[in-house]
């Protein structure tokens, strides 16, 4: 393991420990791709406010701050869907109690497989990447992912976004000064692996996308939509949701949030997005 792995690890198991010595139901968040365990940092707070441990992990390798994961790009080559889900997995089996899973985007489909796999009380996916069997394919969504897709040789590396690529997949409905802000506030580079995994999901029966959505032990679910969003339009989302709808076990949920694009969860809107979800978890995770 290497010095970068290891600090990630010792960081995740340092918030395992803190959740489980507080008695609390802890709240899982997961980040998506372009996005560190930090831009968690306010939802965080108001989960923990509202009586909840929040966990924010990172995927494997996971540098600390923007400016080291910039300076590094390498760390974040070669993580796939299956590794990364497995890396959440193993987290939340050192938890005392079942938590609550919040993702975003790739974190979204993360938290999807997770809670197909039982691991989770409460879920909730905003913006979540396609699973298996999601077939809608919108031509904003082929433009956010195409400086990944257009070079098969990003299956292998790294991949940061310029301003013109995050300003177009993540900032499209905000100002351009804010768009800036957020750039440089959060932006880091993202593994390519996991969007060549979901790009040909639906052409792969062993794909590492596949979510259990009819799964007894799923827990309830609700997904969120940014009405404005370019990556994971609501086409995507509500084609995801009538997947999991025919989950009989358990409830299934979506909200669109009126004028919103992919940063939803970091930009100045971001304080609406969580008190939806905090809604929803205090509902069926009562802290």
């Amino acid at each position: 393991m290497s010095s970068t792995s290891e600090a990630s690890y010792a960081r995740d198991l340092a918030q395992i420990e803190q959740a489980n010595a507080s008695g609390r139901i802890p709240v899982v968040f997961v980040h998506g791709l372009w996005l560190l365990p930090t831009s968690w940092d306010r939802w965080a707070q108001v989960f923990a406010e509202a009586g909840y441990a929040p966990v924010a992990p990172g995927w494997p390798d996971d540098p600390a701050t923007v400016s080291e994961a910039n300076a590094h790009p390498e760390v974040f080559a070669h993580k796939t869907v299956a590794q990364v889900a497995d890396h959440f997995g193993d987290l939340i089996g050192k938890l005392d109690r079942r938590p609550a899973v919040v993702g975003h985007s790739f974190g979204g489909l993360l938290t999807q497989i997770l809670a197909g796999r039982g691991l989770s009380c409460a879920s909730v996916a905003i913006d979540p990447a396609p699973f298996q069997g999601v077939l809608p394919l919108p031509v904003s969504a082929l433009r956010s992912a195409a400086p990944v897709l257009t070079n098969p040789a990003n299956v292998h590396r790294a991949v940061p976004l310029t301003y013109e690529q995050f300003r177009y997949a993540f900032a499209n409905a905000v100002s351009e000064e804010e768009a800036r802000h957020l750039y440089e506030t959060f932006a880091v580079p993202a593994p390519g692996a996991p969007l060549f995994q979901a790009a040909v999901a639906n052409f792969n029966p062993w794909s590492e996308t596949k979510v259990d959505s009819t799964a007894e032990h799923r827990g309830p679910l609700l997904l969120i939509s940014g009405e404005k969003d370019h990556t994971v339009p609501w086409a995507i989302t509500h084609a995801s949701y009538k997947k999991q709808a025919r989950n009989e076990h358990h409830v299934t949920e979506i909200v669109e949030m009126p004028g919103r694009g992919h940063s939803l969860t970091i930009d100045s809107g971001w304080r609406e997005v969580c008190d939806t979800a905090l809604t929803f978890v205090q509902r069926f995770a009562h802290a």
